[in-house]
């Protein structure tokens, strides 16, 4: 699953052998501070999540919500460029940040003794980056180095990219996180301060702790560095729905590979009410039914059995601010084509919708899921990962074990129906990668100064 579906079945509903519970604080300026205790360790996981990503740029300036995760790493009017890392390090901790297309998080892993200070740098930087011109000019060529190193160079991203922005006409998820390699060619330092004097304030920003603390010393904190901090007006958030497709979209990419590559993708309704919506929780479980585990029909019948495939794959893509997909990806076995593998998946797809799926096979992936998410939760990262994106999304936290027992409600009939209705060719694109000949070109490595990454 893509990891905004993982969060779909996010919890296992355990009981750890420690003190799990979470408390929350709303600051007066506007500012949300989630807490969960887990003492298990003397670590703290501290992050400070922006509801701001990619979907809230506009053309022109694609890239720069990721652009500006960078320069906030340069210096702010009291800590110098270069340095805020640097000081993370020296109190044992690690620290980096992440930009997707409906929200940007910055981070810190510490001893729990260094929470304060991590908060008292967060603050700062929310309301004192400087974004420097002679700093962004030299970090914007990192950032192209990075397209062309994730991207340009990597030709099933570039088929992704390629699909998305064929799938969509008008939301801006159309448009890669990264951004367009032109509109990073020519985006000023100007540009990416005023996207953070837009976006980044206290009532757009949650802050989530997780770790060897309580619930009042991190409120305490919270009031302390981020309390005397002015909430602003934010830009209106203007409805961005995609018009309704009405027939098949198709696509070929023509890129150095070894490989022939399909990627399939469904429009496909996204998660609203998380207690009375049920499509996308059998969307889900179809995606495991195709391909969950080794077990999984897409493994069993594709690659095992008729070897028409050398990889098959299938995910839901349900949580997010914008429209949802239903994934279906693979890659051909040597002499097999294309086209004999689309029809090979949705062979297996029209067998959901003609036969159903069995009772077993739900109790298996239903059970596969409760034990690895309970996995999942040992990590202090995933659960504070987990809380903040479900907040800045539009979900509460609390919604999280709701999830996972819808999930595990979801029935054989359900599954069978959201096939029939929403794996069709009016919501269908399909994007493949011609391979070109590769000659002499050397695997891409990252580029030099790249660490935080998007």
């Amino acid at each position: 699953m893509l990891a905004s579906a993982a969060v779909m079945v996010g919890a296992a509903g355990a009981t750890l052998a420690a003190d799990t519970s979470v408390g929350e604080h709303n600051l007066a300026n506007g500012m949300r501070v989630i807490v969960k205790t887990d003492r298990r360790a003397p670590v703290v996981v501290s992050m400070v999540w922006y509801k701001v990503g990619s979907v809230d740029e506009v053309n022109g300036v694609t890239g720069v919500a990721h652009v500006l995760e960078h320069m906030l790493f340069k210096g702010t009017k009291t800590i110098p460029g270069g340095d805020f890392s640097k000081i993370v390090a020296a109190a044992g901790g690690r620290d980096n940040a992440f930009t997707s297309r409906d929200y940007t998080g910055y981070f810190q892993t510490i001893q729990k003794s260094q929470l304060p200070l991590m908060l008292k740098l967060e603050a700062d930087r929310m309301v004192n980056a400087l974004i420097p011109p002679d700093e962004f000019n030299k970090e914007i060529k990192v950032i192209q180095e990075e397209r062309r190193w994730r991207t340009d160079d990597r030709p099933r991203s570039l088929v992704y990219e390629q699909l998305m922005a064929t799938a969509l006409r008008a939301h801006p998820y159309r448009m890669p996180v990264v951004g367009w390699m032109n509109d990073l060619e020519n985006m000023t330092a100007e540009d990416a301060r005023d996207f953070y004097n837009k976006w980044y304030a206290p009532n757009n920003a949650t802050l989530v702790v997780v770790g060897d603390v309580s619930h009042a010393e991190v409120f305490k904190l919270a009031e302390q560095h981020f309390g005397p901090h002015k909430p602003k007006t934010l830009p209106p958030r203007k409805p961005q729905d995609e018009p309704a497709q009405t027939g098949i979209r198709r696509i070929t990419v023509k890129a150095p590979a070894e490989q022939p590559y399909l990627l399939m993708a469904y429009r496909a309704p996204r998660l609203v009410d998380v207690e009375k919506d049920w499509e996308p929780y059998a969307l889900d479980m179809l995606a495991s039914v195709l391909d969950g585990n080794e077990a999984a029909r897409f493994a069993r019948e594709l690659v095992r059995g008729t070897q028409i495939a050398s990889g098959a794959d299938a995910s839901y893509d349900g949580i997010g601010r914008g429209p949802g997909f239903f994934y279906l990806t693979g890659v051909p076995t040597a002499g097999k084509t294309l086209d004999e593998l689309e029809k090979a998946l949705r062979r297996e797809v029209q067998k959901v919708i003609d036969e159903g799926v069995t009772d077993d096979e739900l109790k298996r992936i239903k059970a596969q899921v409760t034990a690895s998410r309970v996995y999942e939760r040992d990590s202090m990262f995933f659960q504070a990962r987990q809380i903040g994106s479900m907040e800045v999304i539009g979900f509460s936290h609390k919604s999280i074990d709701v999830m996972t027992e819808r999930f595990k409600a979801v029935t054989a009939d359900q599954v069978r129906e959201v096939a029939k209705k929403y794996l069709i060719d009016d919501a269908l694109t399909v994007a493949t990668l011609d391979p070109q000949p590769v000659g002499d070109k050397k695997p891409s490595t990252p580029p030099a100064g790249l660490r935080h990454a998007q």
